[in-house]
């Protein structure tokens, strides 16, 4: 008697287990996610979905960047014009990458702030709009640990969110981010730019991502517009971006005089 009674509570532990079990999976929707509509971008299993150059494996229920060969892109759809975007990343050592989620310049910045060089700048660190606005505070966990993202757009509103602090609030139709949208335009962002594949970059670091998981939003949701201030960045570290800016804008010059130089060559009638 007394070993059955030991069986059926161990039965009884295994199926009270089972739920907390499918929550600790990251690869998967809690219900209230459910309510809310989002919906899983990856299975944790394979690439179902994503366009891979074979440059990233499945590992450990996470996609990561194994050696050289491009980014990922979700090929199933486009991001909506507004939208919640949740996703957890990790990097290796000094590694750099980012999330793509809309045309022209749109980075959610991955970095080990401690160790590269771009997070010496607020404005290039991680969960910033890369080279646009800087997070208010460092909320990055150590190398190799899991962080939680999010990003938020709605309308002329765009929110990053790290580790569950918003960090990064801009409105770009508020005069007072009117250097931080001048610099999103230096690089060839469009600010009305919308219908972008998911996309994860390769920076040619290791870096690690899993349960990403999108939902549209209708445009009315209300946001959390708590106040939040920007990161200050010294003197130094300014004059040191003005200078790479500077680079920025002439290469791309370049390359659109290359390009226009190009174009008008094969209108040239054929002698």
């Amino acid at each position: 008697m007394k070993k059955r009674t030991i069986a059926l509570m161990a039965a009884l532990a295994s199926f009270s287990a089972l739920p907390a079990l499918a929550a600790d999976n990251p690869n998967s929707l809690t219900d209230d996610e459910k309510q809310l509509g989002f919906e899983l971008l990856f299975n944790g299993k394979d690439f179902k979905g994503w366009k891979n150059n074979g440059n990233w494996i499945i590992d450990d229920g996470a996609m990561f960047r194994a050696k050289g060969g491009g980014g990922l892109a979700y090929t199933v759809k486009k991001i909506p014009d507004d939208f919640e975007l949740r996703f957890q990343w990790k990097v290796g050592p000094a590694a750099n990458s980012g999330v793509y989620y809309r045309p022209g310049q749109y980075e959610y910045q991955i970095l080990d702030n401690t160790r590269h060089r771009d997070g010496l700048n607020p404005r290039s660190s991680a969960a910033s709009i890369y080279f646009c606005m800087q997070p208010s505070h460092d909320m990055t966990r150590s190398v190799g640990e899991w962080n939680h993202g999010r990003i938020v757009c709605q309308g002329t509103i765009v929110q990053h969110w790290l580790n569950g602090v918003k960090v990064v609030d801009l409105d770009y139709s508020d005069k007072r981010w009117k250097f931080n949208v001048g610099l999103l335009q230096a690089r060839g962002g469009d600010l009305k730019a919308r219908g972008a594949n998911l996309s994860l970059q390769d920076h040619g670091d290791p870096v690690w991502y899993r349960g990403i998981r999108l939902r549209e939003l209708s445009g009315k949701e209300k946001l959390d517009r708590t106040d939040i201030t920007p990161a200050e960045i010294p003197a130094d570290v300014l004059a040191a971006e003005k200078k790479k800016l500077d680079g920025i804008v002439a290469r791309r010059k370049a390359q659109q005089e290359k390009a226009k130089k190009a174009k008008a060559k094969t209108k040239e009638p054929a002698k």
